[in-house]
């Protein structure tokens, strides 16, 4: 008996571990482009926002999505009240106003964020294969929702979508295949 309950527990670490996204620094993605042009899925939380942990529990723990965004982007998290400095296209971000008791509350915004313009969280910032922000994307994302943006600026589609009403023709023909 002890052996098949090792033998499951196993399994089960071992199942786990496969579904997870490699999630890397923004400084490591950055780096990393250099050497494997790849784009950036950046996910913006707050250790306070709850829709920011169902996306990581719902979301980011689908194989779907962790198969797709391991193959095709880098993946970052970036904590949008932390404290960490980060150094992007020349200059350093900061959270200068960080008040380390308020690290699960509500804390000031890092420099960063404002730079990405994230207004909302959770949002995801897609970055292209040169550092530049293709866009953020507010709010929280089932498997399928975010399988459309995956793919449109995994394929570069977006730069022919320039109006709302392209947009809306490309939503409406886009078959998701992510399970959600």
């Amino acid at each position: 008996m002890k052996k098949i309950l090792l033998l499951l527990a196993v399994f089960i670490t071992v199942y786990t571990n496969a579904q997870k996204i490699n999630w890397v620094t923004f400084e490591e993605a950055v780096a990393l482009q250099e050497k494997t042009p790849k784009k950036i899925m950046m996910d913006v939380y707050t250790n306070w926002c709850g829709p920011c942990k169902l996306l990581d529990k719902n979301t980011f723990h689908n194989k779907d999505v962790v198969d797709y965004v391991n193959k095709n982007y880098y993946a970052v998290k970036f904590n949008a009240e932390g404290n960490e400095k980060i150094n992007y296209k020349g200059k350093t971000f900061s959270n200068p106003n960080y008040n380390p008791a308020n690290a699960n509350r509500r804390n000031s915004v890092h420099e960063l964020s404002r730079y990405f313009q994230v207004q909302a969280y959770p949002t995801i910032v897609f970055i292209d294969e040169k550092g530049d922000v293709i866009a953020p994307i507010k709010g929280y994302q089932t498997p399928p929702q975010l399988e459309l943006y995956l793919k449109m600026f995994g394929k570069d589609e977006h730069k022919e979508i320039d109006t709302q009403e392209k947009f809306n023709v490309y939503y409406k023909a886009f078959k998701p295949e992510f399970k959600g």
